[in-house]
Protein backbone atom coordinates (compact mmCIF):
# COMPACT_ATOMS: atom_id res chain seq x y z
CA UNK A 1 0.00 0.00 0.00
CA UNK A 2 1.37 3.29 -0.93
CA UNK A 3 2.14 6.01 1.40
CA UNK A 4 -0.31 9.22 1.00
CA UNK A 5 1.95 12.27 1.56
CA UNK A 6 -0.29 15.70 2.20
CA UNK A 7 1.52 18.94 2.04
CA UNK A 8 0.48 22.27 3.53
CA UNK A 9 2.02 25.28 1.92
CA UNK A 10 1.27 29.14 1.68
CA UNK A 11 4.11 30.23 -0.72
CA UNK A 12 5.62 30.01 -4.27
CA UNK A 13 6.03 26.61 -3.55
CA UNK A 14 9.55 25.45 -4.94
CA UNK A 15 9.92 22.88 -1.65
CA UNK A 16 6.40 21.28 -2.32
CA UNK A 17 7.38 21.46 -5.98
CA UNK A 18 10.96 19.84 -5.32
CA UNK A 19 9.36 17.06 -2.93
CA UNK A 20 6.52 16.37 -5.77
CA UNK A 21 9.20 15.84 -8.62
CA UNK A 22 11.60 13.82 -6.18
CA UNK A 23 8.62 11.52 -5.24
CA UNK A 24 6.72 11.50 -8.94
CA UNK A 25 8.36 8.00 -10.17
CA UNK A 26 8.46 6.20 -6.36
CA UNK A 27 5.84 3.22 -6.61
CA UNK A 28 5.94 3.72 -2.18
CA UNK A 29 4.85 7.36 -2.33
CA UNK A 30 2.09 9.17 -3.26
CA UNK A 31 1.41 13.03 -2.97
CA UNK A 32 -2.39 12.95 -2.58
CA UNK A 33 -3.25 16.68 -1.89
CA UNK A 34 -1.58 19.89 -1.10
CA UNK A 35 -3.30 22.27 1.26
CA UNK A 36 -2.63 25.78 0.75
CA UNK A 37 -4.78 29.05 3.04
CA UNK A 38 -3.44 32.19 0.27
CA UNK A 39 -5.63 32.10 -2.50
CA UNK A 40 -3.13 33.85 -4.97
CA UNK A 41 0.00 31.68 -3.71
CA UNK A 42 2.53 30.45 -6.21
CA UNK A 43 2.39 27.27 -5.05
CA UNK A 44 -1.56 26.30 -6.69
CA UNK A 45 -0.56 27.01 -10.31
CA UNK A 46 2.52 24.78 -9.93
CA UNK A 47 0.64 22.34 -8.41
CA UNK A 48 -2.33 22.06 -10.93
CA UNK A 49 0.81 21.94 -13.55
CA UNK A 50 1.96 18.87 -11.53
CA UNK A 51 -1.65 17.41 -11.86
CA UNK A 52 -1.80 17.22 -7.59
CA UNK A 53 -5.05 18.49 -6.51
CA UNK A 54 -4.98 21.35 -4.49
CA UNK A 55 -7.45 22.45 -1.54
CA UNK A 56 -7.85 25.90 -0.17
CA UNK A 57 -8.79 26.88 3.21
CA UNK A 58 -9.33 30.42 5.16
CA UNK A 59 -8.77 30.29 8.86
CA UNK A 60 -12.56 29.67 9.97
CA UNK A 61 -12.04 26.54 7.80
CA UNK A 62 -8.71 25.84 9.61
CA UNK A 63 -10.12 26.00 13.10
CA UNK A 64 -13.30 24.85 12.61
CA UNK A 65 -12.41 21.24 14.37
CA UNK A 66 -15.47 18.89 12.09
CA UNK A 67 -14.72 20.48 9.07
CA UNK A 68 -11.19 20.72 8.91
CA UNK A 69 -10.85 16.83 9.68
CA UNK A 70 -13.72 15.79 7.34
CA UNK A 71 -11.66 17.42 4.69
CA UNK A 72 -8.26 16.03 5.50
CA UNK A 73 -9.29 12.95 5.72
CA UNK A 74 -10.90 12.25 2.30
CA UNK A 75 -7.03 11.71 1.94
CA UNK A 76 -5.92 9.54 3.92
CA UNK A 77 -2.70 11.16 4.99
CA UNK A 78 0.20 8.74 6.43
CA UNK A 79 2.25 11.86 6.76
CA UNK A 80 1.07 15.43 6.62
CA UNK A 81 4.42 17.97 5.83
CA UNK A 82 4.78 21.69 6.52
CA UNK A 83 6.73 22.83 3.61
CA UNK A 84 6.75 27.09 4.03
CA UNK A 85 3.24 26.74 5.82
CA UNK A 86 2.76 29.99 8.00
CA UNK A 87 -0.05 28.88 10.56
CA UNK A 88 0.17 27.69 14.07
CA UNK A 89 -1.19 24.15 13.65
CA UNK A 90 -4.12 23.53 15.88
CA UNK A 91 -4.29 21.20 18.69
CA UNK A 92 -6.79 19.23 17.57
CA UNK A 93 -4.92 18.47 14.46
CA UNK A 94 -1.76 17.70 16.17
CA UNK A 95 -3.95 15.73 18.71
CA UNK A 96 -5.14 13.57 15.51
CA UNK A 97 -2.28 12.93 13.70
CA UNK A 98 0.50 12.32 16.85
CA UNK A 99 4.07 12.22 15.22
CA UNK A 100 2.52 12.72 11.78
CA UNK A 101 3.31 16.59 11.00
CA UNK A 102 6.25 17.70 10.32
CA UNK A 103 7.37 21.07 9.62
CA UNK A 104 10.99 22.74 7.60
CA UNK A 105 11.83 25.51 9.66
CA UNK A 106 14.61 27.89 7.79
CA UNK A 107 16.95 27.98 11.10
CA UNK A 108 18.95 25.49 13.87
CA UNK A 109 16.21 25.02 15.99
CA UNK A 110 15.79 25.83 19.30
CA UNK A 111 18.06 29.00 18.07
CA UNK A 112 15.67 31.59 15.57
CA UNK A 113 12.32 29.59 15.90
CA UNK A 114 8.91 30.63 17.20
CA UNK A 115 5.76 33.43 16.72
CA UNK A 116 6.93 35.77 13.29
CA UNK A 117 10.11 33.73 12.64
CA UNK A 118 9.65 32.31 9.14
CA UNK A 119 11.32 33.46 5.87
CA UNK A 120 13.62 36.71 5.65
CA UNK A 121 12.77 37.26 9.53
CA UNK A 122 15.00 34.29 10.18
CA UNK A 123 17.86 35.32 7.76
CA UNK A 124 18.12 38.51 8.90
CA UNK A 125 18.04 37.21 13.00
CA UNK A 126 20.70 35.20 12.02
CA UNK A 127 22.85 37.80 10.23
CA UNK A 128 22.16 40.20 12.89
CA UNK A 129 23.03 37.73 15.80
CA UNK A 130 26.60 37.36 13.68
CA UNK A 131 25.99 33.51 13.69
CA UNK A 132 28.39 31.41 11.88
CA UNK A 133 26.21 29.00 10.88
CA UNK A 134 22.99 28.28 10.20
CA UNK A 135 21.15 25.94 8.56
CA UNK A 136 17.39 24.04 8.41
CA UNK A 137 15.28 21.90 10.96
CA UNK A 138 12.75 19.52 9.91
CA UNK A 139 11.32 18.53 13.76
CA UNK A 140 7.65 17.07 14.31
CA UNK A 141 5.17 19.74 15.24
CA UNK A 142 3.15 19.96 18.66
CA UNK A 143 1.10 22.70 20.22
CA UNK A 144 3.89 25.39 20.38
CA UNK A 145 5.66 27.02 17.68
CA UNK A 146 9.24 25.34 16.21
CA UNK A 147 9.00 23.40 19.30
CA UNK A 148 8.59 19.79 18.69
CA UNK A 149 11.05 17.41 18.62
CA UNK A 150 13.82 17.43 16.25
CA UNK A 151 13.90 14.93 13.30
CA UNK A 152 17.06 15.89 11.46
CA UNK A 153 19.20 19.51 10.84
CA UNK A 154 21.12 19.89 8.24
CA UNK A 155 24.17 22.76 8.72
CA UNK A 156 25.46 25.54 6.17
CA UNK A 157 28.26 28.39 7.21
CA UNK A 158 27.80 31.67 7.11
CA UNK A 159 30.74 33.95 6.18
CA UNK A 160 31.04 37.09 7.90
CA UNK A 161 30.35 39.27 4.49
CA UNK A 162 26.93 37.30 3.76
CA UNK A 163 24.00 39.03 3.89
CA UNK A 164 19.88 38.10 4.43
CA UNK A 165 19.87 37.40 0.83
CA UNK A 166 23.17 34.99 0.56
CA UNK A 167 21.76 32.90 3.66
CA UNK A 168 18.20 32.72 2.11
CA UNK A 169 20.16 31.05 -0.91
CA UNK A 170 22.59 28.80 1.34
CA UNK A 171 19.43 27.65 2.98
CA UNK A 172 17.34 27.46 -0.26
CA UNK A 173 20.20 25.06 -1.41
CA UNK A 174 19.84 23.05 1.78
CA UNK A 175 15.92 22.63 1.52
CA UNK A 176 16.36 21.27 -1.95
CA UNK A 177 18.92 18.58 -1.15
CA UNK A 178 17.11 17.38 2.28
CA UNK A 179 13.90 18.17 2.58
CA UNK A 180 12.86 15.16 0.12
CA UNK A 181 15.25 12.74 1.54
CA UNK A 182 14.42 13.42 5.05
CA UNK A 183 10.69 12.83 4.39
CA UNK A 184 11.42 9.84 2.51
CA UNK A 185 13.63 8.44 5.73
CA UNK A 186 10.75 9.47 7.90
CA UNK A 187 8.26 7.51 5.54
CA UNK A 188 10.91 4.25 5.48
CA UNK A 189 10.54 4.72 9.36
CA UNK A 190 14.45 5.38 9.43
CA UNK A 191 14.46 8.41 11.20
Amino acid sequence: MKQRLVIFASGSGSNAVNVVNYFSNNPKVEIVAVFCNVESAGVIPKMKELDIPVVVFNKAQFKDENYFLDLLHQYQPSLIALLGFLWKVPSYLVRTYPNKILNLHPALLPKFGGKGMYGHFVHEAVKEAGEFETGITIHWVNEHYDEGKTIAQYRCEVLPNDNASDIAFKIHQLEQKFVPTTIEQVLNKEL
